[in-house]
């Protein structure tokens, strides 16, 4: 039996789901899940849960996560990002912009995973529907700029790059957006937990076995993980 956590970088346009159905059919239909969505239009790490290790699902998921995103201000975009109805206001976040942490109340973006009537958000939205999206209460542990600079393709608008570590649940579009005006034009999740992305692995091609896929034990992976004081 095959047991462990895969770290997979997902490429964009890529459901988690899709990530997930294409190991399970390289491992000869192992059980398989994942600790943690990313949206389609995102790329990063993605930590795939292979036999034991999908019992284990709700210790991974609640890792904080890191991420880098590419931003573009003075404009909006119906869905957060590039796949949305563009439209520039001009409207410029301060420099360096406020910058929210701590314990804070969200809006999913209602293009997103998150279901709704047991159905994903993004597919209701698409469909022209109405989607009303609950608030949510989410912490942001670190949200940093990390550079700034006009868009040459945009007069008038610019483009930033931000460093966000935030707890399970949170959208990074909605941060964006929330600065009045941004919408992503990258997002990249690079950090869960103790695992990085720079050591995780394409998906199997379509079709093919995954004769030595680079599984971590699972009794490693919940070694990394880290204990709270006095246990």
């Amino acid at each position: 039996m095959i047991d462990g956590v895969l770290l997979i970088d997902k490429p964009p346009g890529l459901t988690s789901h899709d990530v997930v159905a294409a190991v399970r059919r390289s491992l000869g239909g192992a059980r398989t899940g994942h600790a943690g969505t990313l949206d389609p239009f995102a790329t990063g790490l993605l930590l795939v849960l292979v036999g034991r290790a999908t019992k284990a699902q709700r210790e991974l998921m609640a890792l904080p996560k890191r991420y880098e995103t590419v931003a573009q201000l003075g404009a909006i975009s119906s869905t957060g990002d590039t796949e949305g109805e563009i439209t520039h206001t001009g409207r410029l976040p301060e420099d360096p912009p406020a910058l929210p942490t701590g314990e804070i109340r969200q809006r999913p973006p209602i293009y997103s995973a998150v279901k709704i009537g047991g159905e994903r958000a993004y597919r209701r939205a698409r469909r022209g529907e109405r989607v009303e999206m609950p608030e949510r209460i989410v912490t942001v542990h670190s949200f940093v700029q990390r550079w700034r600079e006009p868009d040459a393709e945009h007069p008038g608008l610019q483009r930033a790059g931000f460093q966000i570590e935030c707890g399970s649940g949170t959208y990074v579009r909605s941060l964006i957006a929330d600065l009045h005006d941004g919408y992503c034009l990258q997002l990249r999740r690079t950090a869960i937990g103790p695992f990085d992305v720079r050591n995780a692995v394409a998906p199997p091609p379509r079709g093919a076995p995954w004769s030595d896929p680079p599984l971590i034990e699972l009794e490693r992976a919940l070694a990394m993980l880290p204990r709270a004081e006095g246990h």
